[in-house]
């Protein structure tokens, strides 16, 4: 049975940083591709960041490029997104997801597994 459980969500002032955690279990970690996902109150579901399953190609959304990193560390099974200079917008649930395509797959259809979300909430 495959699970994954985000944790790092939290209330924090506009500018601050946050670091999420994703912990997987019952998948051979390292074949998967993962992914951070955002879904914020009335709007779609939306790609952040994803990491291929070796660590070495990552992706990132225009909005968040450049502020979020995207890390992986296969001995832990667990899959990191460092957020900084956190902006009111990026409010949302973040869900991470796991996945069998490339890293560059951004449509959330296309990840297998999904964590239940965290909470991030920016206040201005």
């Amino acid at each position: 049975q495959v699970q994954l459980v985000e944790s790092g969500g939290a209330l924090v002032q506009s500018g601050g940083s946050l670091r999420l955690s994703c912990a997987a279990s019952g998948l051979t970690f390292s074949l998967y591709t993962m992914a951070w996902f955002r879904q914020a109150p009335g709007k779609e579901r939306e790609f952040v960041s994803s990491i291929s399953g070796s660590g070495g190609s990552t992706l990132y959304a225009d909005s968040v490029k450049g502020r979020f990193s995207i890390s992986r560390d296969n001995a832990k099974n667990t899959v990191y997104l460092e957020m900084s200079s956190l902006k009111p917008e990026d409010t949302a649930v973040y869900s991470c997801a796991a996945g069998v395509r490339p890293s560059t797959e951004t449509q959330y259809r296309s990840y297998r597994y999904w964590g239940q979300g965290t909470q991030v909430t920016v206040s201005s």
